[in-house]
Parts: C-alpha cells; structure tokens; sequence
C-alpha cells in the first residue's frame, strides 16, 4: 500500500493517471482509518460544507471467484456508508466505508474533498495521512510476525530404498 509521501509525490507529478492513483491511496488510507483517526478532518473543513449526499447506509452484493479466475458468483452482501460533499471552492469529495457508521463516511467524504482541492494537502499529509499509514504498517507488521510465528512448514523426506 502506497504511504502517505508516496501520494505527495504522486499529486506533484501532475498527471491525471497518477493524481487519481494518489487520490485512491488516500481513499485506501481513510477506509482502514477508525473514527477517531479522521475526526480531525472536521476541524479543517472550511464553513459551508454542503452535503450533497448525506451520509446513509445500504448494502453492497459481494462477488467471488473460485481460484480467482473462475465463474464469478455472488457470495453475499455487505452493509457500507457513504457519503458527499462540497466544499465552498467547489471541490467534491466521496467516502465509502464498511459497516454503518455514517460519520466515518463524512469525516472520509471530508478528506477526499479536502485533499482533492488541494489548499490544505500538506496539513492532511502531516496530522492524518503519515500517522494513519504508519499505524497501518505497525499493524501489519505486527500480524505478519503473529502469523510467523505459527507457521509450520511441512517436508517430505524422500527414501532412496522404497
């Protein structure tokens, strides 16, 4: 997963290829964000915030694919968030977020619009971005070495005389 100065430098190159891939590493950031971790977007939200969907829950059909290149087949359904804003400079911003909590779906809709307008990109990079992708990275890190440390891997011994 791309960190959060990875997404800097992304945006500074210009290209629509790669500020939309930035903008999707944000959105990644924010979805594995807690509530907690985002609600200091709203302090950086500007006056006159409007929202354009207010945040609501629904369900989303999950599909599979057994091996991962067969048939596709629904596998179930999820409940998710979602949200939309503007911002007074016109800058849109979208979140969607697993389970049903509306106002991580804001706070979220919030960033993106937030970072996509640009004004306030280095401050959201400082206090959310680069903390929220290092406690990600923590977490993995610490779910690899859980996972390691279970593992048991299996051998045959061959013999020659069979």
């Amino acid at each position: 997963m791309p960190s959060a100065e990875s997404t800097a430098s992304n945006s500074s190159a210009g290209r629509p290829g790669d500020l939309v891939a930035a903008r999707r590493a944000v959105m990644a950031l924010a979805a594995k964000a807690t509530s907690g971790e985002l609600k200091a977007v709203r302090e950086m939200a500007p006056v006159g915030v409007v929202d354009l969907r207010p945040p609501e829950t629904g369900l989303v059909m999950l599909r599979g694919r057994i091996g991962g290149s067969g048939a596709p087949f629904n596998l179930g359904e999820a409940t998710v968030a979602r949200a939309a804003v503007r911002l007074p400079s016109g800058a849109t911003g979208f979140g969607h977020v697993l389970g049903r909590d509306r106002v991580k779906a804001r706070d979220a809709a919030l960033l993106d619009a937030l970072w996509v307008e640009g004004s306030a990109r280095d401050r959201l990079e400082r206090e959310i971005l680069t903390p929220l992708a290092a406690r990600i990275a923590r977490d993995e890190a610490r779910r690899a070495s859980e996972v390691a440390a279970t593992r048991v891997d299996f051998f045959t011994l061959v013999r020659g005389d069979d």
